[in-house]
């Protein structure tokens, strides 16, 4: 159920409330919006009547049944956009088109830190370096670990970019958290619910990326998981799901951008690097993306991917990256945005 504060209604009210809902068994969840408050109160469906006698009280507008199974991230709470802000000043949601843009993974100082720049100097607005790599093959290279989170973080100090980084088990939430401004779940993990509730409680923002099997439904449920912690900055990423197409490394479900938004509340990014998995393919789906209303980008680019120690073909040179941001720009122009 949702509890709809009356426009104006006070802090005590609200207080109020949300005592009364935990009295009742519920666990509440308070939605700031524009003119007044939501609240959300989650628990045991089955008794959910119980909720209406709150109506009563005082600074309450209403008590409205939530209809999906998804509770905190549908629209049905939150009707204007939600934004998620990263590092100091990073916004994702708003009027800005957000570019995240580096290697796959972080290999070297001297290349995460070129990789920074180049994007930066590109019209970048974020950094993305893996430093823990799940890796179908446990003979491909897994990551540098805590010595890449601290390179990605000297990429920070010396550009300026606040980055991004996934993370791949509960055990190592709390050291990514300390280096990162913003914790990605990759695909692989996106129903793996103990991680899901761990980065729920550590109070940075997450990039939740679409299984590659997973319908809409299950992918909001897994940002409910995370949400219902109380952890509300989470932007949804699609990365493309497993088809019967074989031309394309995953099939980049770029309708899932107006389904998303009439959904959910939800910032939505998009991953054309996995999408398509080719280079020629990204920068195509970075305009479309942006035409049917993406929040943001996040695109692989390596200063020499014939080197890279992963997903080099679907990198994009620095070049290649800079004259894609050019034109990107006009797009995001066209829909009145910036980039």
């Amino acid at each position: 159920m949702i509890i709809v504060m009356k426009a104006g209604a006070g802090k005590k009210d609200r207080d109020e409330v949300v005592k009364r809902i935990k009295e009742l068994g519920y666990k509440p969840h308070i939605i700031h919006g524009t003119t007044r408050d939501v609240i959300g109160a989650i628990g045991d469906e089955r008794a959910k009547l119980v909720l209406q006698s709150l109506e009563n009280m005082h600074g309450v507008e209403s008590v409205v049944p939530i209809l999906q199974p998804y509770k905190l991230a549908s629209s049905e709470v939150k009707q204007e956009p939600s934004q998620v802000k990263v590092g100091d000043s990073v916004i994702i949601g708003g009027s800005q088109v957000v570019v995240m843009a580096g290697p796959c993974s972080v290999e070297s100082e001297e290349q995460i830190i070129e990789s920074a720049r180049l994007v930066k100097a590109a019209g970048a607005t974020m950094l993305r370096g893996g430093a823990f790599k799940p890796r179908t093959s446990p003979y491909s290279f897994q990551g540098l670990e805590e010595e890449g989170l601290k390179l990605l973080a000297k990429a920070r100090e010396l550009t300026g970019l606040p980055f991004v980084t996934e993370v791949i088990n509960p055990e190592t939430v709390d050291l990514v958290a300390d280096y990162a401004d913003m914790l990605q779940i990759g695909a692989r993990n996106s129903q793996n619910f103990a991680l899901l509730k761990k980065v729920g409680q550590c109070g940075k923002p997450i990039l939740l990326k679409r299984g590659m099997a997973m319908n809409i439904q299950e992918f909001l449920m897994s940002a409910e998981y995370i949400m219902s912690e109380g952890n509300q900055g989470v932007v949804l990423c699609e990365r493309g799901i497993r088809t019967f197409e074989t031309a394309t490394r995953n099939t980049l479900d770029l309708s899932a951008i107006p389904v998303l938004k009439l959904k959910t509340h939800l910032p939505v990014v998009i991953d054309p690097s996995h999408g398509t998995g080719n280079y020629h393919y990204v920068a195509p789906m970075c305009y479309a993306a942006v035409a049917a209303g993406a929040d943001g980008l996040i695109v692989e680019v390596h200063p020499d991917p014939e080197r890279a120690s992963s997903d080099g073909p679907q990198s994009l040179k620095p070049k290649k990256f800079a004259a894609m941001m050019e034109k990107l720009r006009l797009f995001a122009e066209a829909d009145g945005r910036t980039l």
